[in-house]
């Protein structure tokens, strides 16, 4: 089948590419199984997120129970789950030399599963893998805080200060890591291409990071489903799934080892 040629323009902006920022939304994770929160029948249309921001998780054990009651039902969805197509291209696109950051919003880990660096992949919006204490910061483990939960632990607390331990996610009203947010802008602004693959850009400060790098000249490549509020930034848009279109786009800019591309 000829290659559409949204696919080979992105191809060759990503085979000239030196510096690449990658930026992942939720569209790359639903097509392995993990629901996208703001689609239809998500999280988010069954819950009221304004009843479950920082704030109330803070000052409400009924808060925290909900809050966990959730995250109990998410989490195996999530540790379960296995990468798709797309997050191996993000993974080919990294063993070539070209990347320079990963920034996902997502928080299911799937992109270090896939087999991205833990140095170069920046988790804007935490994970979802990890849990912490919001008092003293103590990280406990996953897995055992889920254990807890499902036997009856409705708000599980700290074993160092006995503070509420929350999922290491950035909630509603959180502030967002300085850390992460700093390194994600400074390679934003570093980049000569970004791509943005399954994300709305609705959210920021996440979604400013397109603008920052087409401000600096960087090339923008949006790979989504639906437009978004950016399509006129970019100088290519496929809209396609995450997985087909990533995979053909590596493919074609000689990355996987399944043909040469354009080294061809």
């Amino acid at each position: 089948m000829p290659l559409a040629d949204d696919l080979k323009r992105a191809a060759a902006l990503l085979h000239a590419a030196r510096r690449v920022v990658v930026v992942t939304g939720a569209g790359i994770s639903t097509e392995s199984g993990i629901p996208d929160f703001r689609s239809p029948g998500g999280l988010w249309s069954r819950h009221d997120p304004s009843q479950l921001t920082f704030n109330r998780f803070c000052a409400s054990l009924e808060t925290r129970k909900l809050y966990w009651e959730i995250a109990t039902q998410a989490y195996p969805v999530m540790r379960d789950a296995e990468p798709n197509a797309a997050h191996e291209a993000v993974v080919a696109i990294e063993r070539a030399g070209k990347l320079l950051a990963l920034v996902t919003q997502n928080v299911d880990g799937l992109h270090q599963k896939a087999g991205s660096s833990p140095e170069l992949t920046i988790e804007i919006h935490g994970s979802a893998l990890g849990v912490r204490c919001i008092e003293c910061g103590t990280d406990a483990d996953r897995e055992a805080v889920h254990r807890l939960v499902s036997d009856g632990d409705g708000a599980p607390t700290c074993d160092v200060c006995e503070g509420p331990l929350k999922p290491a996610t950035i909630s509603f009203g959180q502030a967002m890591p300085e850390r992460e947010t700093s390194s994600a802008f400074a390679a934003a602004a570093s980049c000569d291409l970004m791509i943005v693959i399954g994300s709305s850009l609705v959210v920021y400060p996440a979604a400013a990071l397109p603008e920052e790098a087409v401000r600096r000249g960087a090339a923008l490549v949006i790979v989504n489903r639906e437009p978004t509020g950016h399509d006129r930034l970019a100088e290519v848009v496929v809209h396609g799934s995450a997985g087909e279109s990533m995979r053909r786009i590596a493919d074609e800019a000689g990355l996987l080892a399944s043909r040469r591309g354009f080294d061809g």
